[in-house]
């Protein structure tokens, strides 16, 4: 398991140009078996900071939704989110 979360990276080609390669050290591999239950595992426990905020997770994706009454606590959000 560890071998297949680690040392993972990504890089796209559009028409015949290729993206240099970037590390991936988060995230859940989309299309793989383990994908959802480790998206289970990774997201179960992530919840918003501050009131009036919301992280929506739906299949393996999230979204944190902040108010524009809550714009400054993105950062801390983000930080939270994160770590």
């Amino acid at each position: 398991m560890e071998n297949f979360f680690s040392e993972r990276a990504h890089c796209t080609r559009f028409r015949n140009e290729l993206s240099p390669t970037a590390s991936i050290s988060a995230s859940v591999v989309q299309g793989s078996s383990i994908g959802p239950a480790s998206y289970v595992v990774t997201a179960f426990d992530m919840r918003a900071q501050n009131n009036g905020n919301v992280i929506i997770k739906y299949a393996d994706d999230t979204y944190l939704v902040v108010p524009a009454a809550n714009s400054h606590t993105c950062a801390d959000e983000l930080l939270h989110i994160q770590a």
